[in-house]
């Protein structure tokens, strides 16, 4: 319809209301989705829902027994009013991070990460590996900085920019150039690197071990009390090689607190071959194959004593159950040979100190390792205290790669920092315009424009200063 018809004109025919609806091409299909999945919003809901999660998982005790829960949530009265020790079963609460419905926010999060790589970063890198020139002097205007000078000095700010690092690209009375190209690269690492940590995470969930033992000083194990273990775990990494205690103590402070825990640990091969020995204690593991051991409890596995002349023998003592946040152990010694009559023994440390009680409950002596005592017409001597260290034995194929993800990530965030700045000129009736722009650190950028401009020996022009303008920030 031409411009100059009146209002009376015919209007254009509107298409048929029974006309079929548009369709979309498998390409438009794709690119819709990945546009849904790859928003910022959504990325920030997943990654908020797996912080909640992951800060539950901390909270709420993992893998205790259902009666565990049922002591610590009880229904009445419920914790904040809701959850109790069904919900933290039926939801999967005690096992958060190997829920079917966890993994699953983690493989979306992955997935709004990659879509976001593909639409975003991706077409930004390519937007700024390619280069255009400004031919018109009403271009510079739109730009963060721009300034115009008089006279020709393009050759001599090709040299300048140059010089400064800038990737100069030529055309006639045009130029453009840009430097930091590397910050565009930095956001795309950091994605890659967050997706490498979920796939570690992810592959540690699906194939990781978790065994433990309590094992006294002086004893070899084979690991076999596995209390956790993936999909895809694979059980024969402990084969082939186990790991004697050569002895387990530990040391006190001054006012009898615990300082520090330590184990002494061989390993063996299977011709029991001493391959490795290392002393652990709390956060100085041992790592071997591909397997860690951590020094995480403790106990007291026996008393050795000798009754008259008697060889010394070995008595194994049990943890008691006392309804205190106290440790006790103790075991009974018969001091006749009919068994009719004998000493409880006590201990609740090993600092070498024993409580000795009769079979009416009363206290008779306190002993330490070393010393005799007269009890029912026999000397007993407490020889020493035996005790046991507690190890948790973990398998992990998914840690080496969350720190290769950890390292790329940190290489990642400080690449990103790296501004990308570009600059234009334009020579024309006399004049040389100049313009640029940054992504970030727009205070640095207008200081080096400012000593671009003090290195071409010519001030701007009376009435173009540089100017600063909030297009294209």
């Amino acid at each position: 319809m031409n411009l100059n018809e009146s209002k009376d004109s015919v209007p254009s025919e509107k298409p048929p209301e029974n006309s079929a609806p548009k369709t979309w091409t498998a390409k438009q299909l794709l690119r819709k989705v990945l546009l849904v999945i790859g928003d910022l919003r959504l990325a920030i809901i997943l990654l908020l829902a797996i912080a909640f999660f992951s800060i539950s998982g901390t909270v709420i005790e993992q893998g205790e027994s259902l009666q565990f829960y049922q002591a610590n949530y009880p229904e009445n009265p419920a914790l904040f009013g809701f959850l109790t020790w069904k919900v933290v079963k039926t939801v999967g609460l005690d096992h958060v991070y190997k829920t079917w419905w966890f993994l699953s926010i983690l493989i979306l999060f992955g997935s709004s990460l990659t879509a976001c790589t593909f639409t975003h970063q991706f077409p930004a890198l390519k937007a700024a590996q390619t280069w255009k020139f400004y031919e018109k002097p009403r271009q510079y205007e739109k730009l963060a900085l721009s300034t115009q000078l008089s006279g020709g000095h393009l050759n001599e700010l090709e040299q300048v920019l140059q010089n400064r690092r800038y990737r100069v690209f030529r055309e006639g009375n045009k130029i453009y150039a840009r430097k930091g190209i590397i910050g565009k690269i930095g956001p795309i690492i950091v994605h890659a690197s967050m997706l490498i940590i979920l796939a570690g995470a992810i592959w540690g969930t699906l194939t990781g071990i978790m065994a433990q033992q309590l094992i006294p000083s002086g004893d070899s194990f084979s690991i076999n009390n596995i209390i956790d273990a993936g999909p895809l775990a694979q059980l024969n990494v402990f084969k082939d090689w186990s790991v004697k205690v050569n002895r387990f103590w530990i040391e006190y402070q001054e006012d009898g607190k615990i300082d520090q825990f330590y184990s002494d640990l061989s390993v063996l091969d299977n011709q029991q071959q001493e391959v490795d020995r290392q002393t652990i204690y709390v956060n100085k593991p041992l790592r071997y194959r591909g397997v860690t051991l951590y020094q995480t409890d403790w106990g007291i596995a026996g008393i050795k004593v000798r009754l008259n002349n008697s060889p010394v023998l070995q008595l194994p003592m049990g943890e008691l159950k006392t309804g205190s946040k106290t440790r006790v152990w103790g075991t009974w010694i018969p001091t006749k040979t009919d068994l009719s009559d004998g000493v409880s023994v006590i201990a609740i440390d090993l600092q070498g100190t024993v409580l000795l009680y009769g079979n009416d409950g009363k206290l008779i002596s306190t002993v330490r390792t070393g010393s005799a005592i007269e009890v029912n017409g026999i000397t007993l001597t407490i020889v020493d205290l035996v005790g046991s260290t507690g190890l948790q034995i973990k398998s992990d194929p998914g840690i080496p790669i969350v720190y290769t993800g950890f390292g790329l990530l940190m290489l990642g965030v400080m690449m990103s920092y790296v501004s990308h700045s570009q600059i234009w000129a334009l020579q024309k009736d006399g004049k040389c315009y100049i313009g640029g722009r940054t992504n970030r650190a727009l205070v640095t950028f207008e200081r080096e424009v400012l000593q671009i401009l003090e290195q071409l020996n010519q001030p701007p022009s009376e009435g173009s200063s540089l100017e600063t303008s909030s297009v294209g920030i």
